[in-house]
């Protein structure tokens, strides 16, 4: 099964791949974009996921280059 397919059918239902929510944050098979889209399709089932969520969407922005100041 390709990476993308996976990504696919964990997203139509992330607890038929996963126990909990935090499980998703563990799994290093995907980055941290990918991980947030599935928690996002969690995220209608489980209101106790937006601290998850939360936490990576920070990751990802620690992570985000910052722009180089503009000087003129």
């Amino acid at each position: 099964m390709s990476r993308k397919k996976l990504l696919d059918d964990i997203r139509q239902n992330p607890a038929r791949f996963y126990r909990s929510p935090s499980d998703v944050i563990r799994d290093r098979r995907f980055g941290d974009e990918e991980r947030l889209l599935i928690l996002e399709a969690w995220e209608p089932a489980d209101e106790t996921i937006g601290i998850q969520i939360a936490e990576t969407r920070k990751q990802i922005e620690d992570r985000a280059p910052v722009p180089a100041a503009r000087t003129e």
